[in-house]
């Protein structure tokens, strides 16, 4: 009778055997956790909605990355809720806000550790959108020049990446001009290029209190059912001068991560997105799957998908499971 010669099995066998060949590796170096940087001292209130995530001040920041960079994590992306909001937005470019604060703190105690920004307007305006409204619709060139200014004010303050996630188009171009024009061409651009309109930002949006008064983000932010719009968005803001590119949300998305791998040479981010991340959070709070290697599992697509990195949530989980095994 015949048999095969070859036996896949025999490369499953044990484990240390499939440790040798395992294709894809997650490391501390492959995550980047956002934090929600509050006013004031002293805080760190817990997101209902985001198990493990707090809102922090500076201070407390800065307290919670100490132990996560001792075990490796390598950056960290922030975003601001400031004390009050305008229709314009305009407490994103404050030089006293808090990402700003965050920014100049971090990078004095952590020069090593990249320091990324968010780039938007929709956690600063009293309508919750991502730039100027007007009689109920975004503008996209007016509002080009308040991100540039958010992004210009992120690297005064010594942030390293700026990423803007708005989706105004031109908006890559005119934070690269900002940033030349007042010299600041070391900083890198980290572009939202691929940003769907997705229910998973659910959590988010209490998290940093940015969901829009009226309307929603369709306007803007890409349709869930294009695939080939997502090379297009990416084309041209590597053409505008970004240095990175991003596709949000990830899981539910691995196929434009593998796209945009397999077409483009350039730095490849992912985020794993709030509603990602909860629903696993959720799950394992009621017992129903096992968080860790549910997560690990997550990750691992993400990255096999073609991911340089992922922005999840569960950078701090990950580092302190690394360090345990």
């Amino acid at each position: 009778m015949f048999f095969p010669s070859l036996r896949p099995r025999r490369l499953r066998a044990k484990s240390y055997i499939r440790d040798l060949v395992r294709e894809t590796r997650l490391t501390a170096a492959d995550v980047i956790l956002p934090l929600f940087i509050v006013s004031g001292e002293g805080v760190e209130e817990p997101i209902s909605s985001l198990p493990g995530v707090h809102h922090h001040s500076v201070d407390k920041a800065l307290e919670f990355i100490r132990p996560l960079a001792k075990l490796g994590l390598r950056g960290i992306i922030l975003f601001g809720l400031p004390d009050q909001k305008d229709h314009e937005g305009s407490e994103a470019w404050n030089p006293e806000g808090p990402v700003q604060r965050a920014c100049t703190a971090f990078k004095k105690e952590f020069p090593h550790l990249v320091i990324m920004t968010d780039v938007c307007l929709c956690q600063y305006t009293d309508h919750g959108h991502c730039g100027e409204l007007c009689d109920g619709e975004v503008l996209n060139d007016p509002s080009l020049n308040r991100l540039a200014l958010t992004a210009l004010s992120h690297a005064v303050a010594g942030a390293d990446v700026v990423a803007p996630s708005d989706m105004m188009d031109g908006r890559v171009g005119a934070i690269r001009e900002a940033l030349e024009r007042a010299n600041y061409p070391d900083v890198s651009i980290l572009s939202y290029a691929v940003k769907y309109a997705s229910a998973f930002y659910g959590p988010f949006r209490e998290a940093a209190d940015s969901a829009p008064g009226k309307g929603d983000r369709k306007g803007y932010q890409m349709d869930p059912a294009n695939r080939r719009e997502a090379l297009r968005e990416a084309r041209l803001d590597i053409h505008e001068g970004a240095d990175m590119l991003m596709v949000k949300p990830a899981l539910s998305y691995l196929d434009i991560i593998a796209d945009l791998r397999r077409e483009f040479d350039y730095p490849l981010a992912a985020y794993h997105v709030s509603g990602e991340y909860s629903m696993v959070k959720a799950a394992a709070e009621r017992g129903w799957v096992d968080e860790k290697q549910i997560m690990l599992e997550v990750l691992t697509s993400i990255k096999r998908a073609g991911a340089d990195f992922i922005i999840t949530y569960a950078a701090g989980d990950l580092c302190r499971w690394l360090q345990d095994d």
